[in-house]
């Protein structure tokens, strides 16, 4: 069995949140979905998707907002740094590879939700493209949350009114 790798530690801007996470690898992803272009004020967010069992906060867990009945997003409530990624219902989630202490640790391997990029900033790197649609397991968490018919997104969100408000450090759970 191979050695385990060394844990990557992360945080915000101000220093409020810290992390330490324990993933058995070394590569992240980019999305392209709307939601995470408006989350982070930026084209696409990158990722590292690992099991929530290998996150610890170390001086208490991020402020959360529920952007949809099926999913939250982890910020700091003091300088507003995005951390994290999760639908609800999994035992896995996403980090920002942003925050981590040495982003240059991750590797990028796939763009995720590709139907939304931003063309004039995007450069094709030569990574697989991945689009929403081709996703079961995501499409069937919108469906069973929003309707049968609903294309997953922003869109679904607020057409129909239910972009939940979530108080700070509270389980939308």
């Amino acid at each position: 069995m191979p050695d385990a790798l060394p844990p990557l530690q992360g945080g915000c801007l101000c220093g409020a949140v810290r992390y330490e996470a324990t993933p058995d690898h070394r590569e992240g992803y980019y999305c392209h979905c709307r939601m995470c272009q408006l989350a982070f004020g930026n084209t696409r967010a990158a990722y590292l998707n690992l099991r929530k069992s290998e996150l610890r906060w170390l001086n208490g867990p991020p402020a959360y907002y529920a952007s949809s009945k099926i999913a939250r997003r982890g910020f700091c409530s003091r300088c507003g740094t995005p951390l994290s990624f999760e639908f609800l219902d999994s035992e896995r989630m996403d980090l920002s590879v942003g925050s981590l202490d040495e982003p240059g640790l991750l590797k990028p391997t796939e763009h995720f939700a590709f139907e939304s990029h931003v063309p004039s900033w995007f450069h094709d790197d030569g990574l697989p493209k991945a689009h929403i649609a081709d996703n079961a397991a995501i499409q069937q968490r919108w469906r069973q949350a929003y309707g049968a018919a609903v294309t997953p997104g922003l869109q679904a969100v607020r057409a129909t009114g239910t972009m939940p408000a979530s108080p700070a450090n509270k389980d939308p759970g």
